[in-house]
């Protein structure tokens, strides 16, 4: 016994005397296990050593100093510092591949500690049972640069279990791996090209979906499952009931079937209902159209080939990284709101409902006991959509468009993951100064007071129900030249009014970017100098008291409240993306209020 434990030692001391080495520091102290060190001296924790003639873990013990003293050699904690991107998942990759560099480093100038890390890597992954998407992204991360690097072999089964992440990594870091290779005795330009690199992989994002999308999946199964439960229970107690009464319970099958019919009979006619408020109400105003048959609605898709918007969407996205920082925790910070009023919560304590099951042992103790039971509460803003009207108008150009895209764009992300709709439309025209609408005045004698004369283009971006990933690209258009030309509010309102009244979310959010007065030369030049403005007033108003849409508006360098009951002024365009996400905010706490009152 006494020989093992001076074995031990010896094996201990000799592992303190390799680190100091390696790091090339006096001012170094070694632990292990759960041992504290008082001392001021540089501290390295390695775990505790198990059995003496455990191979492995000696080889882990070994590795691990090895790697932990050429981070002390090689790797400076400032330049590290100050290039680590944002994001939990990017953190951590970005930590593996300054690991991978340092080891590059101690591994060609020292044999030895070459293959005690090679030999514990291959170990570890051996033993790995991944079974969460960020397990699996990190671990093809390291073992991808680890081959590519050092001239690992191909750990066969691992690379099959990771095949999909392999594949995604190759095309992301195609062409990268030699300059990243070459760069390794210069952190600062290692750090930063892998940073970069990480930062436009946007796997944070894609694994926040994806854990989303197995979160809803996961939730639809289990209440899948409470539903054939429930159906079961109910088809068993009717057919009890009906073994009692020696009747089949008919009667109150075709009442609700009625019913049923009732409902769909009363939903159409509502729909007709609005659709005749909204003409008479809008019809008695004095503005027309001179025609409307050179007008367009368009898909952004449908504007430009996928080329093109692809393109357009890389642009958007370098000016994203200006911001991202800014914009991330806005996005995070109603994120945050949102899910936290929508966590599941539950009544106790009921007559009737799903089985409480903490509530057993009160079961068995008193059999008669009915409470006990729970049921789910209502969510109050789950059946929600946000539509976003974006003005496309010649004088948004520049800095006001990439903002407002890059907020819709940010809003969409952010809103889909709390299960709200968001549709984001845009509003311009498709020419300067008239187009085919004022030629064909123009051949009718121009007569008096044409009305709007102007061929309108309507543009939808993202519709309610395309994911965002779909649609991303379509973003990118906003910043597309020669797009943005005159802006005729009153109609783009109408127009994303009726698209939304036919949806069948409870609630209806409408929010309006401007940076201004409507205006369209061709229109205000053969009629009156108010006459767009007049419409949008009256278009505004019929929304905000005739229909049960909520209205929003922000203007952009221009006071807006004169045209909108709900509105606000921001002076720098910066301040855009914090002002949608409180607005939005804002909403949703103010509904919950009015419920609880």
């Amino acid at each position: 016994m006494e020989k093992k434990s001076e074995i031990l030692e010896n094996f201990k001391t000799a592992i303190g005397s390799t680190i100091k080495s390696l790091s090339n520091s006096e001012n170094v102290e070694v632990s292990f296990g759960n041992q504290n060190l008082q001392s001021k001296k540089t501290s390295i924790k390695l775990p505790e050593i198990e059995q003496i003639n455990n191979k492995i873990n000696y080889n882990q013990i070994r590795a691990l100093a090895d790697s932990k003293s050429l981070r002390l050699r090689f790797s400076d904690n400032k330049i590290f510092k100050s290039y680590e991107p944002d994001g939990n998942i990017s953190k951590k990759l970005y930590k593996i591949a300054e690991k991978i560099r340092y080891e590059k480093l101690g591994s060609d100038q020292f044999k030895g500690v070459k293959n005690n890390i090679e030999k514990y890597y291959q170990e570890r992954i051996n033993s790995l049972d991944l079974k969460s998407s960020e397990d699996k992204i990190l671990e093809s991360f390291e073992n991808y640069l680890r081959v590519k690097f050092f001239d690992s072999k191909n750990n066969k089964e691992f690379e099959k279990k990771l095949k999909t992440y392999t594949k995604d990594l190759n095309e992301k870091l195609k062409g990268k791996i030699k300059q990243l290779s070459n760069l390794t005795h210069d952190q600062n330009e290692y750090n930063s090209l892998i940073s970069d690199l990480i930062s436009n992989m946007n796997l944070d994002e894609n694994l926040e979906e994806e854990e989303n999308i197995q979160e809803n999946k996961e939730e639809n199964q289990k209440n899948q499952k409470n539903e054939e439960q429930k159906i079961k229970e109910k088809e068993q107690e009717q057919q009890e009931m009906s073994i009692d009464s020696g009747v089949p319970d008919l009667e109150n099958q075709t009442s609700e079937s009625d019913q049923d019919g009732q409902e769909i009979e009363i939903e159409d006619k509502s729909k007709s209902d609005v659709q005749r408020n909204i003409k008479k109400n809008l019809g008695d105003l004095k503005y027309k159209a001179y025609t409307e048959k050179f007008d367009e609605i368009i898909k952004a898709e449908d504007l430009e080939n996928e080329e093109e918007l692809n393109r357009l969407r890389k642009n958007l996205d370098q000016q994203l990284l200006q911001l991202k920082n800014f914009i991330s925790k806005l996005a995070n910070k109603l994120q945050r709101k949102l899910l936290a009023k929508q966590n599941r919560s539950w009544n106790f304590d009921l007559e009737e409902g799903l089985l409480d099951t903490s509530k057993l042992p009160r079961i068995i103790m008193d059999p008669f006991n009915s409470l006990s039971f729970k049921k789910e509460k209502d969510i109050e803003f789950k059946d929600t959509l946000v539509t976003i009207l974006i003005d496309n108008s010649g004088s948004m150009r520049g800095k006001p468009i990439s903002v407002a895209a890059i907020c819709a764009d940010i809003l969409a992300r952010t809103l889909e993951r709390c299960s709200v709709k968001v549709e984001i439309l845009g509003f311009t025209t498709k020419h300067w100064k008239g187009g085919s609408s004022r030629e064909l005045w123009m051949k009718n004698d121009k007569p008096n007071s044409p009305g709007r004369l102007n061929d309108l283009r309507h543009i939808i971006y993202k519709s309610a129900d395309m994911p965002w990933r779909q649609g991303k690209n379509n973003m990118g258009l906003m910043l597309k030249e020669g797009l943005l030309k005159e802006n005729i509010d009153g109609e783009a309102l109408k127009w994303a009014h009726n698209k939304m009244s036919k949806r069948k979310e409870e609630r209806k959010i409408l929010m309006v970017i401007s940076d201004g007065a409507p205006v369209d030369d061709s229109t205000l030049s053969t009629n009156s100098s108010d006459y767009l403005e007049t419409n949008l007033k009256n278009v505004v108003k019929w929304i905000e008291n005739k229909t049960n849409i909520e209205l929003l508006a922000i203007g952009i360098g221009h006071d807006v409240t004169r045209y909108y009951k709900q509105a606000i002024k921001i002076t720098d365009v910066q301040d855009l993306g914090d002002v949608m996400i409180n607005q939005l905010t804002d909403l949703f706490v103010e509904k919950d209020k009015k419920v609880l009152h």
